[in-house]
């Protein structure tokens, strides 16, 4: 009798369904959270720098650096849409064109190495009386300034799946534009200079 009863447990497949799918449920949970999290970060980043480039162009028009806290509140508004509870970090670098972006003030290089030191004379782009590694004035610039406006952007993840696959429970990121101010007056082109520490 134990031996027609082993037999007939050998070759029943009843329930084989149900214990190869609690095998690979937890896999395909994990990977559909995977994508999901994904698409999630995706989408958010997408409407985070669209958010940024309408902020970014209506900033560019005559007296909009009065309005910087309406500005920011309404790219901050799009945010906590999709991400409740996300925190924003707004800069804005004003340039006197595009390829001055992220550069550094100019310098005589006098003892030839590399750093801006000794008492060397360097063109104070900026006007903040110091020679800087990068060039822009903090704020909305003038008439045809070019200007580079971020907002760094973090946020709780939706899915917990970052727990599982040991990330960072928050995502950041970054939304970045560089647009030119219309020409609604001279552009102030006259550098300061001074000499390095």
């Amino acid at each position: 009798m134990i031996a027609s009863l082993r037999s007939r447990l050998a070759h029943d497949a009843r329930g084989a369904a149900a214990i190869e799918f609690a095998l690979c449920a937890p896999l395909l949970l994990i990977g559909m959270m995977g994508v999901f999290d994904l698409g999630h970060n995706m989408y958010s980043a997408s409407i985070i720098q669209g958010a940024v480039q309408k902020a970014a162009r209506d900033s560019t028009i005559e007296g909009a650096e009065g309005r910087e806290a309406e500005l920011d509140a309404r790219v901050t508004r799009m945010v906590r849409e999709i991400a409740p509870g996300a925190t924003l970090e707004f800069h804005r670098t004003a340039y006197a064109s595009f390829d001055d972006v992220g550069t550094p003030e100019d310098w005589n290089d006098v003892n030839g190495d590399g750093a801006c030191n000794d008492g060397e004379p360097f063109e104070d782009a900026n006007r903040n009386g110091s020679w800087d590694a990068n060039r822009g004035k903090t704020g909305f610039g003038g008439a045809r300034d070019a200007v580079l406006y971020e907002v760094d952007v973090t946020y709780t993840r939706v899915f917990p799946v970052s727990k599982i696959l040991g990330q960072s429970p928050e995502f950041s990121t970054t939304a970045r534009t560089v647009l030119r101010n219309q020409p609604y007056g001279m552009q102030d082109i006259s550098n300061a200079t001074g000499n390095c520490a």
